[in-house]
């Protein structure tokens, strides 16, 4: 599915099943709440954190529930994720285009 294929299809789940969307400043927060979620999962199970018992380790679908609520900002704020993300990579593309291949803090050691 494309970039445009899911926020259409974000909005067609909004429009039948959500009755509408949040907010914009309630997406906000929940935004952070599902990225605090993908933290936690990343520091169990990268860092030297431990799961407890019956705690949820399913990464893919913390990184889906991030994804789902940004699509619900972009939607409710006009944004065309596909453009701004070709956008992004034009900016990084001229910003940073040396910035990485000489940083010396990259090279394997």
């Amino acid at each position: 599915m494309t970039i445009k294929e899911a926020q259409e299809k974000v909005d067609r789940w909004i429009k039948e099943y959500g009755v509408r969307y949040f907010n914009e400043l309630t997406n906000t927060a929940i935004l952070a709440e599902e990225v605090g979620e993908v933290a936690r999962i990343m520091a169990r199970k990268y860092g030297e954190q431990s799961f407890k018992d019956g705690e949820k380790q399913e990464l893919a679908d913390e990184l889906a529930d991030v994804l789902w609520v940004l699509i619900c900002i972009a939607n409710q704020t006009g944004t065309d994720l596909t453009e701004a993300l070709e956008k992004n990579f034009d900016k990084k593309s001229k910003r940073d285009n040396k910035r990485h291949i000489n940083n010396p803090k990259l090279i394997e050691r």
